[in-house]
């Protein structure tokens, strides 16, 4: 919809209704946007394939912002959609955090259970590489194993993760998880993963991921 230089717009942070956080977003020509993913400057390429991908194939109404030292696609919401149900009104960004690892984690299962040995290592390079180019964990050779295998429901210590970075982390699981499975409804036992957290964090976790940005490809 628009490729815009930083000095077009100005970011406003506002507080999250339900968590302690602060949401950027964006108000041009009387539209508000919210800050979906952040590409570091040598990916230029690639958030414009994704800004392209979102505007001329799936019909979203995006931004994409040139900064001084990043790039950054933002979304068009309703200025309603800032506020979320009350059924989230407690939930935490850990509990966010534990439901999206669980989704990774249950994606990565079912690609070694159904798929084998070599296809998961191929899974864990292709996480490597995403991890590697999106500022989301200290990359180190045992970053993968870290969040392939740290348990979300007991860790004393998850990841210090903010909203924008868990909703890249399950745009590119959900990728994945398609590239692996094709078309079938890989989703359907993925989610399956979230009866492990408590009904109100499982409860409160979805409907937080239907009302993002990423709802329909996780539905």
């Amino acid at each position: 919809m628009f490729i815009l230089k930083r000095q077009d717009v100005e970011i406003f942070n506002i507080k999250h209704p339900n968590l302690d956080q602060l949401i950027p977003i964006i108000n041009y020509q009387r539209q508000t946007f919210r800050l979906l993913q952040i590409f570091p400057l040598n990916q230029a390429q690639e958030a414009l394939a994704l800004w392209r991908d979102l505007t001329d194939n799936k019909g979203k109404a995006c931004i994409l912002l040139e900064e001084p030292d990043r790039y950054t696609l933002w979304g068009k919401i309703k200025p309603e959609q800032l506020n979320v149900h009350a059924k989230v009104s407690n939930l935490s960004m850990q509990s966010l955090i534990k439901g999206s690892l669980l989704l990774l984690q249950s994606v990565y299962a079912e690609i070694e259970d159904l798929l084998g040995a070599r296809q998961a290592k191929f899974f864990q390079k292709d996480l490597k590489e995403f991890i590697n180019k999106v500022d989301l964990i200290e990359k180190s050779p045992e970053a993968v194993n870290y969040l392939l295998q740290i348990d979300p429901l007991s860790a004393n210590q998850l990841p210090d993760w903010q909203e924008a970075q868990l909703l890249n982390l399950l745009q590119e699981t959900h990728r994945l998880g398609k590239r692996y499975f094709g078309e079938s409804n890989f989703t359907i036992n993925a989610l399956e993963s979230l009866e492990d957290m408590s009904k109100d964090e499982q409860s409160g976790f979805i409907q937080w991921l239907n009302q993002s940005s990423l709802g329909k490809l996780w539905q």
